[in-house]
């Protein structure tokens, strides 16, 4: 399998996706335990096994065709399910369970890039090749992932985290109609994602208001791994 293989660059991007939405998601569910409610480990989702996660769609097939068409790759897993009346202070903690997915990644991410200076300042004597090239690639590409889901997932709308954040902020009247936004969450994702940018090339979601900061922290994140090297 080389570089340039079709299921080499789907493997390269798929296998660190998995894990970062898996971690984002138990993240999640120990949110949400630590604040009161146990849904998720009532019903087995607190564990690191994919299975337990994925969607095939938003884990397995948009990904594969996003990494075949060199498109961004990104995707998402079953939600953790999540019950604000069980939490402590359900408008509290569901910001707070919110933001521990992007938290997650964002921790990732700082993990990653110090395994990537640790990596780079070993002499390989040119670019890593064969296994070392693939798990290579795949560290590269865990950073990437992690930032863009953090910052993607941060978007301040339905159904993203950024959304939840927005709920828990909002004036209390106002939160009812921001809920029934949230029952159009799916056909907004695909009109801001797909047809927007179709009928309107300059106002892609993900290149002009998620590749701005995610690129700025990609760029400090590899600053950071130079001090490891």
């Amino acid at each position: 399998m080389t570089p340039d293989n079709v299921v080499y660059a789907a493997a390269v991007w798929i296998i660190p996706l998995v894990i970062a939405i898996v971690f984002h998601e138990v993240a999640h569910g120990l949110a949400a335990r630590a604040l009161g409610d146990p849904t998720a480990a009532e019903q087995k989702r607190l564990t690191f096994n994919p299975i337990r996660h994925v969607d095939p769609v938003g884990t397995v097939i948009l990904p594969l065709i996003l990494a075949i068409a060199k498109a961004p790759v990104f995707g998402w897993a079953k939600p953790v399910p999540v019950r604000a009346e069980r939490l402590r202070n359900p408008r509290f903690g569901m910001m707070a369970v919110a933001l521990a997915g992007p938290g997650m990644n964002l921790a990732l991410a700082a993990v990653t890039a110090v395994v990537i200076g640790v990596v780079a300042g070993q002499s390989f004597g040119g670019p890593p090749q064969g296994v070392a090239g693939f798990l290579w690639a795949n560290l590269i590409n865990f950073l990437l992932i992690n930032v863009f889901l953090a910052v993607f997932n941060l978007l301040p709308i339905p159904p993203f985290d950024g959304g939840h954040v927005v709920e828990g902020l909002l004036p209390r009247p106002l939160v009812p109609q921001w809920q029934k936004l949230a029952r159009f969450a799916f056909p907004i994702l695909i009109l801001l994602l797909v047809v927007l940018p179709m009928i309107w090339p300059g106002a892609s979601v993900v290149q002009h208001i998620v590749g701005p900061p995610a690129d700025a922290l990609v760029r400090a994140y590899l600053s950071f791994a130079n001090l490891f090297s």
